[in-house]
């Protein structure tokens, strides 16, 4: 209830200061030029080629790059700029660690992220890809796409499926004026961050380029007495490497590209040996080919290598070194999608893909090396989807026949009975939009899915008598693992009665048989294990509203209710229980204020109810609500040919140090600033 009320005393002022200012600037006559919000906003994730929103079934949120730069990205995360989007629990645990969140009242690997189309890891991706290769993110909402296979990750939370939606991080192939930018910047905890970006064309040859560094002594986010038991700073070090080239082939509609990322991450975590070293590449190549009118073809293979290192000591009793520990992760997606148009706006989608993964862990201890895990995988998957137009009603129906492999050579450390195992499956979407009128539109969509258990979630990190020995932390296997299936419904509409206003409200709901939920079975030392939780159920509303009052204001508010239970006969402890991380109540609101003399401010809320980090009703911990509030302050400066700007980072301005899963908790405020020139004029 203090909490509440606390929220909404800061609702209030959030309301009264941006109303103050707009009536100020209504009264300055600066209502020309307004941004519209229309539904002939282009996307690409639902079809694969460039579509108006209203000729799509399903929910579409599109984050330009402006507003990608007015986000405060505070654990330098590219999750975070879901963070204000509706039905999004974005909960980083820190600087160093991944993004354990929620997603349309699902757990963490319920959204599939991509990179231009092809499928990356939502946990180790977000700590690596740079935000400055975007030129705008698009998030599918709802229910699985037939379009997009699950990502074999194996590792964090396992396999990833798009049963709650799709997060498209894209990047730009056309580059139509030169741009160099270069930012230097220094914050709290000594922090210092440099960045470079280049972008130009030679003829028919695009291309992208830059890099960053940053160094940080960073700060204690452990909660007090935690198995963190960070002693010291617990300092890091982030490089980041990219490029992309695109050619196109005498024409805008047919090109070939290559783009290369590579991050270093170094550190520690706050102890003598608790020091660090992960590595990660990312490699996307692809070829578009308009060949005709009416036929597409479009060519995709990427590389994902995920090289992660880390010291382990022997706390307690001591702060001894006790084993070297590694993860490594060899991941190759490729995509072959064949587009039909026809019968004027409709589409027919066929295609194929195919995933690679291999999976590798190894300890350590007194130069002896000891296998854990070592597995690998492949999926193969065939879809076909129509896009039917009929005047205003959309209609889309579409199948996915998909196979699976796991192999097994290694789990814990000991070679298994059963070397392999198979499964396929055949999944379905379907989704009807009617467009009333150009104000006026409703959705509904339905989708199934299927997921495997990883090899982390068969194997784990640890070895079965480790069961609650202290000093080992991480992942209990079970071997015993079934794959779970999940259906999804969404139902909304978006409406425009106000000009320059957009409503939206979409209910959901998803259904999990055998849902494969990880569970924490220990607090010190902090271990989880996955478990089937027998039948999981989510339901819920999300109710949103944009307004661009004119085109030196624009505010956003939106609120998510959601309802999880979980069904397990078998299991008293686990029956009626919740799906992890799933909290019951979100709101996100935003203002963006163009100001006069150059001045940008942009304070955003998000508040998150409460969430559990386990099934088990007797042993799960609660967390929430709590509250934050960042705010961007930017002021642009215009000398010559040259652009700078001056940006000044908020976060948690309200100091709050909230509690999150295994013991990690925000660390409260802090500010970065920075300067940046901009030659693109």
């Amino acid at each position: 209830m203090e909490r509440m009320k606390k929220l909404g005393a800061n609702a209030l002022r959030f309301m009264l200061i941006t109303g103050f200012i707009a009536l100020s600037l209504s009264k300055l006559g600066m209502a020309d030029e307004p941004y519209e919000f229309t539904f002939d906003q282009v996307v690409v994730t639902s079809t694969k080629v460039p579509q108006t929103e209203k000729d799509v079934t399903q929910k579409n949120d599109i984050i330009g790059k402006e507003e990608i730069d007015r986000t405060v990205l505070y654990n330098r995360n590219i999750s975070e700029i879901l963070t204000y989007t509706p039905g999004t629990a974005v909960n980083v645990l820190s600087r160093n660690d991944a993004n354990w969140g929620s997603y349309g009242g699902l757990g963490p690997k319920y959204n599939t992220y991509l990179l231009d189309g092809l499928p990356i890891d939502s946990f180790a991706d977000g700590m690596s890809l740079d935000p400055w290769i975007f030129d705008r993110v698009e998030v599918q909402r709802g229910p699985a796409s037939v379009l997009y296979s699950n990502y074999l990750t194996s590792d964090f939370a396992g396999n990833e499926s798009p049963l709650a939606g799709i997060t498209n991080f894209i990047m730009k192939d056309k580059i139509d004026t030169p741009e160099t930018r270069v930012l230097a910047g220094y914050g709290k905890y000594n922090t210092v961050n440099g960045r470079v970006y280049n972008q130009g064309n030679i003829g028919n040859f695009n291309y992208f380029l830059g890099g960053s560094y940053e160094r940080s002594d960073y700060t204690n986010y452990g909660t007090a007495n935690s198995w963190l038991h960070i002693l010291d700073n617990p300092e890091y070090q982030k490089i980041k490497l990219y490029f992309k080239g695109t050619y196109f082939l005498g024409r805008d509609d047919q090109k070939i590209s290559l783009f290369a990322h590579h991050t270093d991450h170094s550190g520690d975590a706050g102890r003598p040996n608790r020091d660090y070293h992960h590595q990660y590449d990312t490699i996307n190549a692809a070829y578009t080919n308009q060949i005709n009118d009416w036929l597409n073809a479009q060519l995709k293979v990427g590389y994902r290598n995920y090289d992660r290192k880390w010291n382990e000591d022997n706390f307690p009793p001591d702060l001894s070194l006790r084993e070297r520990d590694r993860v490594k992760q060899n991941i190759v997606p490729a995509d072959l999608t064949f587009t039909i148009k026809h019968l004027k706006d409709s589409l027919l989608s066929v295609g194929t893909d195919y995933q690679y993964a291999t999976y590798l862990t190894t300890d350590e201890t007194n130069g002896i090396k000891f296998k854990g895990n070592d597995t690998s995988a492949y999926n193969f998957g065939v879809f076909v989807q129509e896009k039917y137009v009929l005047d205003n009603w959309v209609f889309r129906a579409g199948g996915r026949w998909n196979y699976i492999k796991n192999n097994y050579d290694l789990l814990s450390g000991v070679e298994p009975s059963v070397k392999d195992k198979a499964w396929s499956k055949f999944l379905w979407s379907a989704g009807i939009r009617y467009n009333l009128n150009p104000q006026v539109a409703f959705y509904t969509n339905a989708g199934s899915s299927f997921l495997v258990p990883s090899a982390k979630q068969v194997g784990g990190t640890l070895d079965p008598k480790d069961f609650g020995v202290i000093g080992e932390d991480g992942q209990l296997p079970n071997p015993s693992l079934k794959p779970e299936s999940g259906i999804s419904f969404d139902l909304g509409t978006d409406l425009q009665l106000i000009p320059r206003m957009l409503f939206g409200l979409r209910g959901f709901y998803t259904r999990l048989d055998d849902a494969i939920v990880d569970n924490r079975v220990s607090l010190t030392p902090s271990q989880t294990q996955s478990v089937n939780a027998g039948k999981a159920d989510s339901y819920g509303i999300e109710a949103e509203v944009k307004h661009s009052l004119n085109k030196y204001l624009q505010w956003f508010a939106n609120y998510t209710y959601t309802h999880t239970k979980i069904k397990n006969n078998l299991n008293p402890d686990e029956n009626g229980s919740n799906i992890p991380f799933v909290p019951d109540h979100i709101v996100n609101a935003g203002v963006n204020l163009n100001l006069p003399y150059g001045f940008i401010f942009s304070p955003y809320l998000h508040w998150v109810g409460t969430y559990y980090d386990s099934t088990s009703r007797s042993g799960r911990l609660k967390f929430g609500p709590y509250e934050t509030i960042n705010v961007k302050v930017a002021k642009l400066f215009t000398i010559d040919k040259t652009l700078l700007k001056c940006n000044l980072d908020l976060v948690n301005i309200t100091n709050n140090k909230y509690e999150m899963p295994w013991q990690f908790r925000d660390p409260g405020f802090s500010i970065f600033g920075s300067v940046e020139v901009n030659f693109s004029l």
